[in-house]
């Protein structure tokens, strides 16, 4: 009765831990869904350069793109997959990309057509046009400081193979790269690792670039770095401070040609195809140009009255300058909130954040997060939709709109804030000018086409060498078990008259071996999670192969453990090891294959979804009564949110007549107030359409979640599958000591 009133117990309790991560799953995903619907209606000043895709077709759930993502609210999971919440906020780490263990998530470019700040270059980073101008870091569009020197070094192996055989003419450098940033220093030891003859110049007296304009202690590098003649960083992160001075010492070690305060103005291509170099310091020549400059160059003014005050600034060296003073800092870009949260440390300051836009959707997650706790405690005060019109002596006045509005037509209200020092964190205007004077090409048409992800990839899931390694480990047990029939096919009892028992029982020899590798492969099989979670710094190797070595080594430990049981599991931990080793199999197996095959439905009907949701909003527009339009988008996404998120499975399943009647009802409502508002029976009828076919969507995809939660229950299941077999084994392995098996004849 006892072990009854305990099933029992720990069945309800499971139930409830399923039943309540269901229901927070399904809040989860209603938000990624709405938040994902917010940043495709936001505003924004440009498109994202660069953008995930993600192959419904081979993406299996395991999130892993999700949790390597440093950037907050780019991906999450969405009915059991990947899905791109706000493709602006990617800045191009691809950390997903390496992490996702079946290929599902490539970096695709952007819609450019309508940027004109990107230039137009090859795969080699050359510009379109002209021969032997390379770009190099932030001004190609791409961001992050190891990037940047992936492309020096890139461009720097290119010049060399491309100018392998030949001599530079005297007075001739072969190499001029401009800009001694991450780029520039990675290209200037790359030319150095294959024996070219460059210069590198820097409008800075120092090497570091725009690195060396960062604010004290600022964390600069949080990804592993590899640069030519170096290799790779011991650190992977690095603040402002350590990291010119760690590079100003290589330029040193390898005796670099550096020339600081030196200003570029152009590069001019020549008949005979060598490049003078125009710098305020004179000329120079050179067979090819690296232009590494950042994008910010001269920092973007506001065009209001008082930002050429001497307590104007356009940058923030030392925060630590700045205590017991009201300051207000205009801006909402990550540097922007970097200087802000800084200057809220220092003792006695009171920070304004001033920012335009309605919200902080561009700024990396740590920022967020730090921003987030600061304006809590309220070291920090944000003036969101707000305007500056003037900076005084000892003032700034804004303006500050409503959401959505644009201005004092739009009831604005006008404030002034107290301000001992005024920091604009705008942005900055690029060096286009310059390069455009180099040949260098900013119209999209120049730019050539992205190249496309490849229909079908080559690396696969890891099923296939997942699958051989089963087959050869299974016919090699079977090979074994029919070279011993003899012994395997009698009864307990017979076999311990066989002179092979000493050499086969589990507790003795051979059969004790068999055990300790199959706990071995055990140990295999978890590191998987180390790798996965990244738990303990492990981060060598990749996720697919440690996945497909997952799932080799399941098999091989029951494999193993079979044959450590004589292949005869008794009832006891060691039994129960072995059955829920083989239950673990099971469920992984359906969580790793046949669990994929579901959200590919799913995900493809919420974008079928939201393609409906466009069509009515087209349909409503189209009537041209704006309350009517809102009043029926209203209705519409009222009865698909019951339908699809409130609504429970046994719900569905007995309320099929009831969804037909909701609909029944919301339909009635629409077609009411189409009639109230004079709208004609033709456009009347479409927005009904609409209506109906979203309804069915939502129902459809509602019910495919539900399936999908089913089978992830699998997965769930696996989980604590494993927890038990780990405890259980756990236990048969302390028993086995206590019996003193490996110190009485068992091993040794």
């Amino acid at each position: 009765m006892s072990w009854m009133l305990v099933t029992l117990l720990v069945v309800l309790a499971l139930a409830t831990a399923a039943s309540w991560h269901r229901r927070v799953d399904l809040r989860r995903q209603q938000r990624a869904i709405a938040e994902r619907a917010e940043a495709a209606g936001r505003k924004v000043a440009a498109a994202p350069i660069q953008v995930p895709r993600i192959d419904l077709a081979k993406c299996l759930g395991c999130g892993t793109c999700v949790t390597s993502c440093p950037e907050d609210g780019v991906l999450q999971l969405v009915h059991g997959q990947a899905a791109v919440v706000n493709a602006g906020a990617c800045v191009g780490h691809a950390r997903c990309v390496a992490e996702c263990p079946v290929g599902a998530v490539t970096l695709t470019q952007g819609d450019l057509a309508a940027r004109d700040d990107v230039p137009a270059l090859d795969e080699s980073l050359q510009a379109a046009g002209t021969d032997g101008l390379y770009l190099v870091g932030e001004i190609t569009a791409r961001s992050l400081i190891r990037n940047a020197t992936v492309q020096g070094a890139t461009v720097a192996a290119t010049i060399a193979g491309r100018l392998a055989g030949t001599r530079a003419p005297h007075g001739v450098h072969d190499v001029v790269i401009v800009g001694a940033g991450p780029g520039g220093l990675a290209c200037a030891l790359g030319c150095k690792q294959h024996g070219l003859g460059f210069v590198l110049l820097d409008q800075e007296p120092v090497i570091g670039g725009t690195v060396a304009k960062y604010p004290r202690r600022k964390l600069v590098l949080t990804e592993p770095m590899e640069l030519p003649l170096v290799g790779r960083l011991k650190q992977r992160e690095y603040g402002k401070e350590e990291l010119i001075e760690l590079w100003g010492r290589i330029a040193r070690q390898h005796a670099l040609p550096f020339r600081g305060n030196v200003r570029f103005d152009r590069a001019e291509k020549q008949a005979d195809g060598t490049f003078v170099v125009h710098t305020d310091q004179g000329l120079l020549r050179a067979r090819a140009v690296v232009v590494a400059v950042g994008r910010r160059g001269v920092p973007r003014r506001l065009g209001v009255p008082g930002e050429e005050l001497p307590h104007v600034a356009y940058s923030l060296l030392d925060a630590a300058a700045y205590t017991g003073q009201q300051l207000v800092v205009i801006g909402g870009g990550d540097t922007a909130v970097e200087a802000a949260l800084a200057l809220a440390e220092q003792d006695g300051n009171t920070v304004t954040l001033v920012y335009r836009q309605d919200q902080f959707f561009r700024i990396r997650r740590r920022n967020r997060e730090r921003l987030e706790a600061r304006l809590a405690e309220g070291r920090i005060e944000a003036l969101m939709n707000t305007d500056v019109t003037e900076i005084g002596d000892t003032s700034v006045d804004v303006v500050q709109r409503a959401a959505g509005g644009d201005g004092d037509a739009d009831g604005g209200v006008a404030l002034q804030l107290r301000a001992d020092a005024v920091f604009v964190m705008a942005g900055g205007d690029a060096p286009f000018a310059q390069l455009a004077k180099s040949g260098v090409s900013f119209d999209p048409a120049d730019r050539p086409a992205p190249p496309q992800p490849a229909a079908d990839e080559a690396a696969g899931s890891g099923l296939l060498p997942a699958l051989v390694a089963a087959l050869l480990a299974t016919a090699a047990v079977t090979g074994w078990v029919l070279w011993h029939h003899d012994y395997y096919l009698l009864s307990s009892a017979a076999r311990a008259a066989l002179p092979k028992h000493a050499l086969l029982r589990p507790d003795r020899q051979l059969g004790l071996w068999f055990g300790l590798f199959a706990a071995v492969a055990v140990l295999l099989n978890l590191a998987y999670l180390l790798r996965r979670q990244q738990w303990l710094g492990v981060r060598f190797g990749s996720l697919s192969a440690w996945m497909t070595t997952h799932v080799g080594t399941g098999l091989v430990a029951v494999l193993l453990t079979l044959v450590h049981a004589a292949m005869s599991p008794r009832q006891t931990a060691g039994g129960w090891a072995f059955w829920a080793l083989v239950a673990l199999l099971v469920t992984g197996a359906i969580g790793r294959w046949f669990y994929a095959w579901l959200p590919r439905n799913t995900n493809g009907r919420e974008l079928r979804l939201e393609a409906l949701r466009q069509q009515l909003a087209a349909a409503t527009a189209a009537i041209g009564d704006s309350e009517f339009g809102r009043t029926a988008r209203a209705e519409v996404d009222a009865l698909i949110e019951r339908r699809q998120w409130r609504a429970s499975w046994p719900g569905r399943v007995l309320a099929l007549v009831g969804l037909q009647w909701d609909l029944a009802r919301t339909l009635r409502r629409v077609r009411q107030q189409g009639r109230t508002a004079g709208v004609s029976q033709d456009a009347l009828a479409a927005v009904v359409e609409c209506t109906r076919t979203a309804h069915g969507a939502a129902v459809a995809l509602a019910h495919f979640e539900d399936l999908r939660a089913l089978m992830g229950t699998w997965r769930w299941l696996h989980r604590w599958l494993a927890l038990f077999m780990v405890l259980i084994l756990a236990v048969h392995v302390a028993t086995a000591v206590l019996r003193g098996v490996f110190t009485t004849g068992g091993l040794w």
